[in-house]
């Protein structure tokens, strides 16, 4: 694995904020496609009003503009120990309210924002406290948006379609809460489309990846449990998919994420029958990142890496990823050599 020399290749200063008043706090995730021969980003961006002493305030979606809400510091129904969620009188709210936004690459370092394209921003009342962490997969000719969709009835997985990147088609929420990270395969297999994604449970179950299949790429179900956490591993407590799976002739290679009990975060790697990708053939034992780099380990939420894109050319996977919740950057990958760390599943 080799890290861009050029990271991070995207801070928050690098983009403005897309209303007067907010500020963008971090840069988050990204979905990855190519589209009329560029490398293309679609990036979560994260704003917030620009914060005063003493109060914390954060925006939530109202109409087509925004409400903002501001909270003393001392107020004794604020519960304000995590910098991405807050509860507030028993409530929980995110403290950033996040939005897609496009920019693309000729040489797939260097991005820039273009300006005939629309931001993203969450609709309807699934939506009210923003989209996030996209995933891109290109079927026929079609492009297929599954991301997080948060309000206060919870996290569950959004759908949007595009053909062109400039109108899109709404299917609303697709999975309910509380679910995330949805991954599409980007080809059917035996006539279904199939996906990754990942339930939570607080009490019995735990934060695993599932696998479902479909009709028509909206209508999901025969939901299966594909992939659990590891006790005592670098992803003990939770784990959930990257972008969607890369076919080899060795099977179904899905990039995921894992997470400890103090919440860092690492990526891994297992591979899925062909045929019966409900079927697990290896994972890697070790992650094949860890956040050690210092744009990693320091930021908005420190020592993660996280991903939910990639490009693929024969056998260079280029991983863009979040780094710390606040920066985007890349790193360069052999399919090759990722797929001799798999261990067989017994």
């Amino acid at each position: 694995m080799e890290r861009f020399p050029q990271n991070p290749i995207l801070s928050p200063q690098d983009l403005v904020p897309s209303r007067p008043g907010l500020e963008i706090a971090c840069l988050l995730n990204p979905g990855v496609f190519v589209f009329q021969a560029k490398t293309w980003l679609l990036i979560r961006v994260a704003e917030r009003p620009r914060q005063k002493t003493g109060m914390i305030s954060f925006p939530i979606l109202k109409g087509d503009g925004i409400e903002v809400i501001e909270i003393a510091e001392n107020d004794p129904d604020l519960i304000a120990d995590d910098p991405r969620v807050i509860n507030y009188k028993g409530a929980d709210y995110l403290t950033t309210l996040s939005h897609f936004r496009l920019v693309c690459s000729d040489d797939g370092i260097n991005f820039y924002q273009p300006d005939d394209y629309p931001l993203l921003h969450g609709q309807g009342l699934n939506e009210v406290f923003g989209i996030e962490d996209c995933r891109v997969a290109w079927i026929a000719d079609t492009y297929y948006l599954t991301y997080t969709a948060v309000s206060a009835h919870g996290v569950g997985v959004g759908m949007r379609t595009t053909k062109d990147w400039k109108t899109f088609e709404h299917h609303g929420m697709i999975i309910p809460p509380h679910n995330k990270d949805c991954a599409i395969f980007e080809q059917r297999i035996n006539g279904k489309f199939f996906a990754l994604h990942r339930p939570s449970s607080v009490g019995l179950g735990g934060n695993y990846i599932w696998i479902a299949e479909s009709p028509d790429g909206i209508h999901w179900g025969n939901h299966r449990c594909l992939i659990k956490t590891r006790v005592d591993k670098w992803d003990s407590k939770r784990v959930g998919a990257g972008a969607a799976p890369i076919k080899t002739s060795m099977g179904w290679l899905a990039i995921y994420h894992g997470a400890n009990a103090q919440h860092e975060y690492c990526l891994g790697a297992f591979l899925m029958d062909l045929e019966e990708p409900s079927k697990v053939l290896a994972q890697t034992d070790e992650p094949i990142m860890r956040p050690t780099a210092k744009y990693e380990k320091c930021g908005f939420f420190g020592n993660v890496v996280f991903t939910n894109g990639h490009t693929v050319n024969a056998d260079e996977l280029i991983i863009y990823y979040g780094a710390a919740d606040e920066f985007v950057c890349g790193a360069k990958y052999s399919i090759k050599e990722i797929l001799s760390q798999l261990v067989p599943v017994a």
